[in-house]
């Protein structure tokens, strides 16, 4: 198309967009390799200016104002909060404490967010074959629990951790009840932050561990993981309740039956305080978007007034280690770029998808994903700033 042509063509077309801010053809036929129409010098009429097109050399008056406008928060019907829960809190330990919330996450515009999403380091009463990413961390300290735990809190900044009694297990080393609870007690004399006590998994033996658990750390406010409703949850609720410790209420990915769990542990007498719910951690790409789905609507039911569900959170975002996509080594799979960035975004963005649908405490396993969950945290909640540059600039791409 010869250059006059095009200009005409150009001149035509802005016309018909300023006079009716549409734009029809009939009859035409274009041909052409590429066809680009470049409209960006449209956003200085978008904010109120003038602007010159020296190629057509057409002048173009405003076509649009911005309108100046007050955000208004949108009208949630929520009459319910989420009950407080403290973990620690002696004299020689540290205290944490979770929920409060009388709205949805992070929506600060209605109510500031009473306390900080806590993280828990998870370690084990033997050695674990882990991840590489993760093993080179820990790997000097695995086989002694207390050193483990040491090096969660003082290298890598734990807000917790989790000791998890997998040796119990009768299908391991059967470990008996009064060792495990010596591992218990060695974990909360080498660090002051608040202590989680997980069981095997054993449905028959985890009670009994818990409970001796419970009863070494008695002063410590601990938390018992987990109960569940397929094994004798009424001992792990009395012994929290007779050593005043947390039970996590833990189902797998089922409202209903997360209020019933809950439900019956109330039956026992566990006060709406030394509850905390897990309802489920699923990997990202595994399932992750059920589990999201699964925790919004556990957080918005009670904030819409449903006491029984009224508690927060807990995620096993170590899960995501389990995708493929975490650990598989670069050799097999090159296109995926390295585990050691790979596993811990995994890890972190799995963390942080559930953080936005209410969870309060998160369990998790490599020291970098924590810093970069901790760290996206804090631009949550961090106060607004101002723009860097002029609207009209921004709508351009311009710096």
């Amino acid at each position: 198309m010869p250059k006059e042509e095009i200009e005409k063509f150009g001149e035509a077309l802005l016309k018909a967009l300023h006079e009716a801010n549409e734009l029809t053809l009939e009859d035409t036929e274009i041909n052409a390799e590429e066809l680009v129409i470049d409209l960006v010098p449209f956003v200085g009429a978008a904010v109120g200016a003038p602007v010159q097109l020296p190629s057509l050399g057409v002048g173009v008056p405003p076509v649009l104002k911005y309108i100046e406008a007050v955000f208004q928060p949108p009208k949630l019907d929520l009459i319910g909060k989420i009950n407080e829960v403290r973990y620690g809190g002696s004299k020689t330990r540290k205290k944490i404490v979770i929920g409060g919330e009388t709205t949805l996450p992070f929506y600060r515009f209605m109510a500031p967010s009473p306390h900080r999403p806590v993280v828990t380091f998870d370690i084990f009463d033997m050695e674990q074959h882990l991840p590489k990413p993760i093993r080179v961390n820990f790997e000097e300290v695995m086989g002694d629990a207390g050193e483990w735990a040491k090096r969660a809190v003082q290298r890598f900044g734990a807000d917790a951790v989790t000791i998890h009694l997998v040796s119990t297990d009768p299908y391991i080393k059967d470990t008996p009840v009064a060792e495990a609870a010596k591992t218990v007690e060695k974990v909360l004399q080498a660090v002051n932050v608040p202590v989680l006590v997980g069981g095997s998994g054993n449905k028959e033996k985890d009670p009994a561990v818990l409970e001796k658990g419970a009863e070494v750390a008695h002063g410590e406010r601990v938390s018992l993981n987990s109960a569940a409703l397929d094994l004798d949850y009424k001992r792990i609720a009395r012994a929290a309740k007779k050593y005043d410790h947390i039970v996590l209420s833990w189902t797998s990915l089922d409202m209903n039956n997360q209020k019933k769990l809950n439900t019956l542990l109330l039956d026992e007498g566990l006060p709406q305080d030394q509850i905390v719910m897990d309802p489920t951690c699923a990997a990202l790409g595994y399932g992750l978007e059920y589990s999201f789905s699964i925790y919004e609507r556990i957080r918005i039911a009670a904030l819409k007034g449903d006491t029984v569900l009224a508690n927060p959170m807990s995620a096993g975002a170590t899960n995501a280690w389990g995708a493929r996509e975490a650990w598989m080594s670069e050799k097999k799979v090159p296109a995926w770029g390295p585990s050691e960035l790979r596993g811990p975004i995994w890890e972190a963005l799995t963390s942080l998808t559930l953080c936005l649908a209410g969870c309060n405490i998160f369990m998790m396993l490599h020291p970098g994903s924590v810093r970069m969950f901790k760290t996206m945290v804090d631009y949550l909640l961090a106060e607004p700033k101002a723009l860097a540059s002029s609207i009209e600039n921004w709508v351009a791409m311009k710096s």
